[in-house]
């Protein structure tokens, strides 16, 4: 059997640390590409030509670009002390998060793609989004949505509150 390439949506999380590092358990030794999708502020900008914020705008946009990088490369340092053989990749595109992750994973032809869960429920999720609904809706690949350790006990407490009522 080959090695697996995964795409692992990162952002530095606790939520994104715990599903790379249950995905390194899952698939020892893969091949993995960290992605950090961050929106830049072009379209915030678009109306400021000419403006003189717009320059301090495209410093601010460069600093969060440095920061991106800083993200993404942590994440593939981490991914490697886990076993994996990663890499990092930054999408800066004026698309969300999970248009983002479908794209990449299509791009890169990864045979699946990995995201850790907030948890977020009702008013919350509809408000926030949620990335990895909407990328369990639209992927092509397999997609393995990864609770952290606190969301996991946090359902099973509810459950256990449900059942018991």
């Amino acid at each position: 059997m080959s090695t697996p390439k995964l795409l692992i949506a990162y952002d530095g999380s606790p939520n994104a640390r715990g599903a790379m590092q249950t995905a390194a358990g899952l698939f020892p030794g893969a091949i993995a590409v960290l992605l950090y999708a961050r929106q830049p502020l072009e379209g915030f900008a678009a109306h400021l030509e000419g403006h003189p914020a717009l320059e301090k705008l495209q410093g601010l946009d460069a600093a969060a670009l440095d920061v991106s990088e800083k993200i993404a490369t942590d994440g593939a340092e981490l991914a490697r002390s886990f076993g994996l053989v990663a890499e990092p990749l930054i999408s800066s595109t004026m698309a969300t998060a999970s248009e983002a992750i479908v794209e990449a994973a299509e791009e890169l032809d990864v045979d699946v793609i990995i995201l850790g869960s907030r948890g977020l429920r009702g008013f919350k999720a509809t408000l926030l989004g949620s990335t990895s609904a909407n990328v369990l809706h639209h992927a092509t690949r397999p997609t393995l949505v990864i609770p952290s350790d606190a969301v996991a006990l946090a359902r099973r407490n509810n459950r256990r509150t449900a059942d018991a009522e």
